[in-house]
């Protein structure tokens, strides 16, 4: 049996599905696209799957999400549906339930947060309601597993008998009903033949869902009759197409929760809600605010809790290679292979693993940030802003997150509202300079500005911030055109965080790093250890040899960069094994030049000029991210080719700005 879970964002649906899957469920993308959905076996029912469907308002077709729920409904024809809605604001959500119900397949409305509303005085007529709706109802509260095993029971009995909803006419007499039921049998053959019913065809031919009108093949006359229905009910009622229909279905939702619903009083979740967003949704207060708690979040990861466990797993994963190195150096292995195992395998890999505490960290208090109900209030507070070059509020936490580290930055897009938006904030990401280019800046600054490093390091992440600026407003006006997508959003009340879901999402993100990102970080190990360990013979060369693949690599590349004022094989060569890790530059030039790590301004001197050193701070800045953040942007865009044309535009960026820069110091002094 296949059960889809449908419901507003913020209704408590991702809290029901962790109640009746537990961990026993995995993340897969749609077919085509890269919107993410959950599968799980249910605990205690064998043969139950249950897919956890995008958070949406309504089926509309104005986003990726919905068209993606509106199609696994009609063409994975789930065995039941569960609708979970939430009581406390039952008004609102009953719009994407009547929307449902037309689909005609078998459903049962999941009425959730009711132990809310009995506590502050309201209550819901359940049996009524569910004759006035024709659906069985069944309340809930998910996050204490009150009512849930009731309502998997329910489920079952309707999945196995295949009741569908009872027929039920939504509009009284009028413009609407007369166009809805025209519609109908024009209609009504074309539907049959595609498997939905005849009502649900007509109100998505009416609010013009192209892609149904083209499923349906309608013929010119037929199309010409429907448009004359919809002009004369457009022409009587005085509302369009869209309005007419949503004010049809809201006079129904109203007339059922007038004979239904009583009303909680003003709830003591509301008052506390409003009180705090006198401080976190302020005119003046908010983005302050904001930025405080994403800085505490930071410190947190990157300075504090984050960095003492990656710290930690790093000295354990140090521990484990000195011990495999001595073990194979007492066995005697051959020189080659035990190069293969501890400067490939486990200096590479171990590297990488590295950043999996700092993901985990990060991870673990935005998900609290998100379930408290508060990431909500940043996407609001931040959307008037990030319109202007093309995209909503809810992209800034993940371009926030990459000044951190690009690989949860880009994991975290999943959040957002739109293929669109998620690919083209994606694509902004690696332009926030992540935290593991501050050991190139801390160098070069120190060698080239030893008396206003910070000054430097200030104007590099400005520059990146606004270089990804320009390129969101070029993406906007060419790759991303289009209609923007409608900012819907609900502000819930603030609620404690459930543990079991933040654990849960802990060990989601943990595994899908460990799961997906490790066998591309463990191939290109080996292929940057291969290239530095031998020459064109293949004869075994030193650490650093000119000889090396890598060194002649880096002779290639090196012209590239000589317009940028750093042509030597040696630079070309740090920036290619930078592609491995950030710090690894500074590392391999250390090597390279035989000081180790002793990079000083004399032994930077004999390879950049002020410039130049410059010019190599902006291409740092700007060009494609490590290979981890590769894997993580490969995972979400589902395309290998995509993912190296969007590297070779980076470094296009890159070179570009670096040229530019270097031409006008150059110019200047």
């Amino acid at each position: 049996m296949l059960i889809a879970l449908v419901g507003n964002q913020n209704c408590g649906k991702t809290t029901l599905f962790n109640q009746l899957t537990g961990s026993n469920q995995h993340v897969g993308n749609f077919p085509g696209v890269t919107i993410e959905h959950k599968i799980g076996q249910v605990i205690g029912w064998k043969g139950y799957d249950l897919v956890d469907l995008p958070g949406i308002y309504s089926i509309r077709p104005y986003s990726g999400e919905e068209k993606v729920t509106r199609n696994f409904i009609i063409d994975r024809k789930p065995d039941a549906i569960i609708n979970i809605v939430d009581a406390t604001n039952i008004e609102r959500n009953l719009y994407l339930t009547l929307q449902l119900i037309e689909m005609g397949k078998p459903m049962v409305l999941a009425l959730n947060m009711m132990d809310e509303l009995l506590g502050n005085h309201g209550s819901i007529d359940i049996q009524k309601l569910s004759d006035r709706l024709g659906i069985p109802v069944v309340p809930i509260a998910a996050a204490k597993n009150d009512g849930v095993d009731e309502l998997m029971r329910v489920v079952a009995e309707t999945a196995e008998t295949s009741r569908k909803p009872r027929r039920i006419d939504f509009c009284s007499a009028g413009p609407v009903h007369r166009c809805i039921h025209t519609v109908s049998h024009v209609v009504e053959d074309h539907a049959d033949k595609i498997g939905v019913p005849s009502r649900f065809a007509a109100t998505r031919v009416i609010e013009e869902d192209e892609d149904i009108i083209s499923a349906l093949k309608l013929s010119e006359n037929e199309l010409e009759l429907i448009g004359h229905a919809v002009l004369e009910m457009e022409t009587e009622g005085g509302l369009d197409r869209n309005a007419a229909l949503a004010d049809m279905r809201y006079r129904f939702i109203e007339a059922v929760c007038s004979e239904c619903v009583v009303k909680a009083h003003e709830s003591r979740e509301m008052l506390r809600s409003v009180k705090i967003d006198k401080v976190l949704t302020n005119k003046y207060l908010a983005i302050p605010t904001f930025i405080a708690i994403m800085g505490f979040i930071f410190w947190m990861t990157f300075s504090v809790l984050g960095k003492w466990l990656s710290d930690l797993l790093a000295l354990g994963i140090d521990s484990v290679t000195q011990l495999v190195d001595d073990a194979l150096t007492a066995y005697g292995l051959n020189p080659v292979v035990h190069s293969l195992v501890i400067d490939g395998v486990f200096a590479g890999v171990g590297s990488m693993l590295s950043f999996l505490p700092i993901i985990v960290v990060l991870f673990f208090f935005l998900a609290i940030l998100e379930d408290t109900g508060y990431m909500a209030r940043v996407a609001f507070v931040m959307d008037k802003l990030l319109r202007r070059i093309g995209l909503s509020g809810r992209s800034f936490v993940p371009m926030l997150i990459g000044f951190g580290c690009s690989v949860p930055a880009i994991m975290a897009t999943r959040t957002l509202s739109s293929e669109r938006d998620r690919k083209m904030t994606m694509l902004l990401i690696p332009f926030m300079s992540c935290s593991a280019k501050i050991p190139i800046y801390a160098v070069f600054t120190a060698a080239f500005f030893p008396n206003n490093g910070g000054l430097v390091m200030t104007c590099l992440y400005v520059f990146g911030m606004l270089v990804g600026i320009i390129a969101a407003k070029v993406l906007s006006k060419t790759a991303f055109t289009g209609k923007p997508v409608p900012f819907v959003m609900e502000l819930p009340n603030y609620r404690l965080p459930s543990l079991k879901t933040v654990l849960l999402l802990m060990w989601e993100k943990a595994w899908d790093f460990i799961r997906r990102a490790f066998t591309i970080i463990f191939a290109a190990t080996i292929v940057i250890w291969f290239l530095q360990s031998f020459d064109v013979r293949l004869n075994v060369v030193g650490q650093g040899s000119e000889d090396s693949l890598l060194a002649i690599i880096g002779t290639w590349l090196a012209p590239i960069f000589a317009p940028l004022g750093f042509g030597d094989w040696r630079v070309a060569t740090a920036l290619v094994t930078g592609l491995m890790a950030k710090e690894a530059v500074i590392s391999t030039l250390g090597v390279l030049m035989g000081v180790g790590a002793n990079l000083s301004s004399s032994a930077l001197g004999t390879l950049f000029t002020l410039p130049s050193a410059v010019s190599f701070l902006v291409f740092c800045l700007l060009y494609t991210p490590c290979v981890a953040a590769l894997a993580a942007l490969r995972r979400e865009l589902g395309s290998g080719v995509k993912t190296v044309l969007v590297m070779i535009s980076q470094c296009c960026v890159a070179w570009l700005a670096a040229f530019c820069v270097y031409t006008l110091i150059g110019v200047i002094f």
